[in-house]
């Protein structure tokens, strides 16, 4: 852990269990927060992939292939 990360630590253990808990709850909340851009980031992706490939810009290949080639069997 980083000495700022030490210092907070120490000063969260000094708090009341009340508001202890209250910022183990924010604390979780902002890490979902992360999270859901993290899937909204994605999801985007997802959409620009499908779109490029409807419009002919990329190509898809057939899973079995693609299992195929992660296998080792079209080597």
């Amino acid at each position: 852990m980083q000495p700022a990360s030490t210092t907070v630590l120490s000063q969260a253990l000094a708090l009341p269990a009340e508001e202890r808990a209250a910022l183990v709850d924010e604390l979780i909340r902002s890490l979902e927060r992360t999270e859901l851009d993290i899937t909204a980031l994605w999801a985007a992706e997802a959409k620009d992939r499908l779109a490029a490939y409807r419009s002919g810009e990329l190509d898809a290949i057939e899973a079995d292939e693609v299992f195929a080639d992660l296998r080792g069997s079209n080597r």
